[in-house]
């Protein structure tokens, strides 16, 4: 028994050697860093450069629509899956999207540096906008194009592992560091290196590699076709399915819209409230868009078990708008089908897993720097060096142990123990909401408030118990963070990644948005030992949901033979 434990730890670190090696993996860190850079600078780091000119707060409120992109990037995820770029379809499915996004960024980056903000705002919101979308987009790219190209070799898991360490550098770089440099050199110099970054990034990505087996150019005619073969749904039963979802699509795409150019073009006191918008209408957009449309796939999942409304025989091919329906129902209705066919019940455990695992951080971030200066009376400096530098590296460090945990030991093993450590790190903040006793007498014990006194300038016994308790918070959520995303790559199908990926990340973001409100009036009303106790419950929660989880998906592969170790192939549903 021993020894064969030790033979599956000497294969663990082997494979994690191979997939370390292996050219995928090294472009997905360098896709995780072009990710999360344009995030830093258009909804961090530009807030400071318009700041610095002096533009007022209430003009600046409009830059905050940049965050929608980001929000509901899951609206045009259908058009990523299926439509291909004149003349660009042969960098593959995924890259015709990839690098013409970072390019494209690249260049918005460096004409902005060009601009003066002050006095060229029209323009200069104009590039910001342009420049979420096209970063959204290649959000919504670059994580198909992660579960794409995975395989024994490059793992999913190691592969998310790695886009996340590239996505931490890049806020790094593109936050503290961005102003550290605007701060010698200046914004315009800052943004045009940034913008030089990611046009080296977009032409390095060209020789990225694709997914093997079918040709991807191929892979969405090939889905259109089999739609009209003996045993599939019948197009009348489809094409209504596909009228239901499309006007909630267009409804929900007509709304946000709406929004958008009421807050670009009326004046300042007639604009919507971008935070109210997502708080009272981003709910009802998520039913229009994903549980409205989800219960439709259901119905048309069992109709095709149950062998009702099927086609008896081949239908011959079709042309003009049959075929352009059949192509639209690709798009938009068969991801959910797919999706919701896969999983049939085990769905419902699956999405109360995604809108809870990340819940505590998602909510907390917002809170954070309030907590930090206002309630802790800590200055900005302590908390740029615990939270940026310190912080930073304590999330890359856990997301290098949460990497090597999910090749040792298994992903929903990962994923349990991150969550678990993420939610009992809440007990360590609310030890510091009470005075931070405990936490300071752990620092002093373990010798870590002598290595902070060291540091000059700001180094002092209050820095070493605030730096240590978010090393341990950001620690943990390396790991948590390493596992989440593997497990929620694994359980997408590779022939329709972009859309249903994105559906369930977007549900990730939603939640945190709307627990938001509920949080701060908990605060204002009990404080923030209380907030903490409640966050460790809801963590703990979700930990019960992962374990519920992880007996399904045993129950899945003994129930289709799979005795292997996970390698990130999708696990069929019961």
């Amino acid at each position: 028994m021993a020894e064969a434990a030790e033979t599956k730890k000497i294969s663990a670190w082997r494979a994690l050697g191979m997939a370390l090696g292996d050219r995928k993996t090294g472009f997905m860190l360098l896709f995780g860093f072009a990710s999360g850079l344009p995030f830093a600078l258009f909804l961090g780091t530009l807030f400071a450069w318009l700041t610095e000119a002096e533009v007022d707060l209430e003009t600046m409120g409009i830059f905050s629509l940049i965050g929608l992109a980001y929000a509901f990037q899951f609206l045009w995820s259908p058009l990523i899956d299926k439509v291909n770029i004149p003349m660009l379809r042969k960098l593959g499915r995924r890259k015709q999207w990839i690098v013409p996004m970072q390019l494209l960024l690249g260049a918005i980056l460096i004409t902005m540096s060009l601009l003066e903000p002050r006095t060229q705002l029209g323009w200069f919101s104009l590039l910001a906008g342009i420049g979420a979308f096209a970063s959204a987009t290649q959000d919504i790219a670059i994580n198909a194009w992660r579960i794409d190209v995975a395989d024994e070799r490059a793992t999913i898991d190691i592969l998310s592992t790695v886009y996340q360490m590239g996505y931490r550098l890049s806020s790094l770089v593109g936050g503290a560091l961005g102003l550290i440099i605007a701060a010698r050199i200046g914004w315009p110099q800052t943004y045009m290196m940034m913008g030089g970054i990611l046009l080296f990034v977009g032409f390095v990505g060209l020789w990225a590699p694709n997914a093997s087996g079918v040709a991807e150019e191929n892979q969405g005619d090939e889905q259109v076709r089999a739609l009209r073969m003996a045993g599939e749904l019948n197009p009348h039963i489809r094409n209504r399915a596909l009228a239901l979802v499309g006007l909630l699509w267009a409804g929900a795409i007509g709304i946000v819209l709406a929004f958008m150019v009421m807050s670009m073009t009326y004046a300042p006191e007639d604009r919507p409230n971008p935070t109210e918008f997502t708080v009272n209408v981003g709910p009802w957009i998520i039913v229009a868009t994903i549980i409205l449309p989800a219960l439709i796939a259901g119905w048309l999942a069992s109709q095709k078990k149950q062998g009702k409304h099927l086609l008896r025989e081949d239908a011959p091919p079709v042309s003009g708008g049959s075929y352009a329906l059949d192509h639209l129902y690709r798009a938009l209705v068969l991801p959910l089908v797919e999706f919701v066919g896969r999983m049939g019940w085990s769905l419902v455990l699956i999405l109360a897993v995604v809108l809870t695992y990340r819940i505590c951080d998602a909510i907390w971030g917002t809170f954070a720097y309030p907590f930090y200066l206002g309630e802790l009376e800590y200055t900005n400096d302590d908390v740029a060096f615990a939270s940026k530098f310190f912080g930073v590296g304590a999330i890359i460090a856990g997301l290098a142990l949460g990497g090597l945990m999910l090749t040792t030991i298994g992903r929903m093993a990962t994923l349990l123990i991150g969550g678990i450590l993420a939610a009992l790190t809440n007990l360590l903040y609310a030890d510091m909401a009470i005075g931070g006793a405990n936490m300071q007498a752990f620092s002093d014990a373990v010798g870590f408030t002598y290595l902070i006194e060291q540091v000059p300038g700001i180094g002092d016994a209050e820095l070493a118990r605030l730096t240590i308790t978010i090393a341990f918070e950001n620690l943990a959520i390396g790991i948590a963070g390493a596992a989440y995303i593997a497990w929620l790559s694994s359980i997408v199908s590779k022939k329709f990644s972009a859309v249903q990926y994105a559906l369930l990340s977007s549900l990730t973001l939603l939640v945190g948005t709307l627990g938001r409100g509920a949080l701060g009036e908990m605060i204002e009303n009990q404080g923030y030992y209380d907030v903490f106790i409640l966050t460790t419950w809801i963590g703990l929660g979700a930990a019960v949901l992962v374990c519920i989880e992880w007996w399904r998906e045993s129950r899945s592969k003994a129930a289709a033979g799979i005795v292997a170790p996970e390698t990130g192939e999708t696990v069929p549903a019961e």
